[in-house]
């Protein structure tokens, strides 16, 4: 019997409330059902990523009733229209092709992708031989999804001696735009704009100023050193930059899935261009797992169950993610915009209203957070499932120790978090029986990053589809820069504290 979206939820808030301890004492093949290396690549290539979910309270019966959900939220279905290039946006009438990108999807949208990487490949490599000139810096001008991914791949991927150095700003605050220019010779410097529409205020205010300080500096043609990545390459021509240095992604690929397109063009910059079609390749091979895999056996889907378990059964309203590797310092950042931007909604599909969607996303990285947020962890009010990622290659050449020491205090975090302690003194009272995933990488490269990202680009989705919203628009931020134009243009009159602080402020 096939249930609906309503009664499934129903089947899943009757199940019983064990611990984790009583639910290891149960069943003793927990790991190996909760546990799952996935090996991805092809021959040599191949590498394999470790999903450790046991330390959540999924059970056999839970993710039964949670594969119920998936298929009365029509999961299957809305996963081959995402892939075949159909409209899953319904709110834009677009479809949502990021993993055409990557070469798995729609024949045409992956042909199509294919010849504007062929189009960026030449471009970068006439950067790194010398045909722009000499460049030895990049600033990379964007905001949200198309500075967001960039910065976290060239700090994960491009720290071992950059071909470029590369300096992604996206922040209208021209301190950090100075930031950037102290590190840079103009002379020897290129500008990247990033910009779906090329209108983005933000974007366009700090490519006004980068023009600015190169001609300032003695740039001859300033215009002349920019690289253009946007999805309206006419307002980029409009701009003044050459058609042969616009590189155009496709409409249907959003900002905060744009690194696989023209968007990562810093970070092939950065790292070659055999590192950034590594990365290419790894989300690659996480698509057709994503893609062919089935209910619990789907990883993204396994962690959108646990996901959904903690909202909207246990009422958690925060989730944690803890690097415990120094080169993922970002991706907190990233994840929070990649899942709160797209599951940040209060209205289905519908238009009507729904309930618990995303967890607030937040984090940082080990071992700093162990003694600065981890308290409320162990030891609050509030029930906050975590997610370890960690590499089991360092990404150092010091002494070993070091990688040892941040292993062994992931993995203790875990088993603390569960375990808990009694103490006859409740100021040193450990609960436990609090939650965690670990994601356990061979090593840090670019196909594992890849994979990586996309991973959680997919577990975003399924979330998405199971509680029956959609994860593309983003029409939240849009007030905001409203009333800003509105503050910009004058003659509006807002409330009686923005007044006071527009007038204290001087602006307006």
């Amino acid at each position: 019997m096939t249930l609906t979206r309503d009664e499934a939820w129903k089947r899943l808030a009757l199940h019983p409330d064990p611990t984790l301890q009583e639910l290891f004492d149960a069943d003793r093949d927990r790991v190996d059902k909760l546990s799952t290396r996935l090996d991805l690549g092809n021959g040599a290539e191949r590498f394999g990523i470790v999903f450790d979910w046991s330390k959540t309270h999924l059970t056999d019966d839970l993710l039964a009733d949670f594969e119920g959900l998936a298929e009365a939220a029509n999961f299957p279905e809305m996963r081959r229209r995402m892939f075949a290039g159909e409209v899953v946006n319904p709110t834009e009438q677009r479809a949502a092709e990021h993993a055409a990108l990557r070469g798995v999807g729609r024949d045409t949208s992956v042909e199509e992708a294919e010849a504007l990487r062929e189009r960026m490949k030449l471009l970068v490599g006439a950067i790194h031989e010398g045909a722009l000139g000499e460049v030895r810096h990049l600033i990379h001008v964007g905001i949200g999804g198309s500075a967001l991914g960039p910065a976290l791949a060239v700090d994960a991927l491009g720290r071992d001696e950059p071909l470029v150095d590369v300096h992604v700003v996206s922040n209208v605050d021209g301190v950090a735009l100075e930031e950037a220019f102290a590190a840079c010779d103009p002379a020897t410097t290129l500008l990247a704009v990033a910009s779906k529409t090329f209108t983005t205020i933000e974007t366009m205010t700090n490519a006004h100023s980068v023009l600015k300080w190169l001609a300032d500096s003695g740039v001859a043609d300033p215009t002349g050193r920019v690289v253009a990545l946007t999805a309206s390459p006419e307002k980029a021509v409009e701009w003044g930059v050459d058609e042969t240095r616009i590189l155009p992604f496709a409409e249907s690929v959003g900002g905060r899935y744009s690194l696989w397109s023209s968007i990562g063009f810093p970070v092939a910059v950065a790292t070659g261009w055999e590192d950034f079609q590594a990365m290419l390749d790894g989300a690659a091979a996480m698509d057709r797992h994503f893609r062919e895999a089935d209910g619990r056996g789907n990883l993204p889907l396994r962690a959108a169950f646990a996901d959904l378990f903690y909202t909207r059964l246990r009422g958690c309203q925060t989730r944690a993610v803890f690097a415990y590797d120094e080169r993922l310092r970002l991706l907190p950042d990233y994840l929070q915009q990649l899942e709160m931007e797209s599951n940040g909604k209060s209205v289905g599909v519908d238009g009507e209203p729904v309930g618990p969607t995303a967890p607030i996303t937040w984090g940082g990285v080990g071992t700093d957070a162990q003694h600065a947020v981890f308290q409320l962890l162990h030891q609050g009010t509030h029930l906050v499932p975590v997610d370890f990622i960690a590499s089991v290659e360092a990404g150092d050449t010091l002494d070993p120790a070091h990688h040892t020491i941040l292993l062994m205090n992931c993995f203790a975090q875990g088993a603390a978090l569960m375990a808990g302690r009694g103490s006859d003194d409740p100021a040193r009272r450990y609960p436990g029986d609090r939650p965690s995933a670990t994601i356990l990488c061979d090593d840090l490269d670019p196909a594992t990053f890849g994979a990586l990202i996309a991973f959680h680009e997919h577990r975003t989705f399924a979330n998405a589809v199971m509680l029956g919203i959609n994860p593309f628009d983003q029409f939240g931020v849009e007030l905001g820069k409203e009333i800003a134009k509105k503050i910009e243009r004058g003659g509006e009159k807002f409330d009686p504290s923005t007044e006071a602080l527009l007038k204290a402020a001087g602006v307006g």
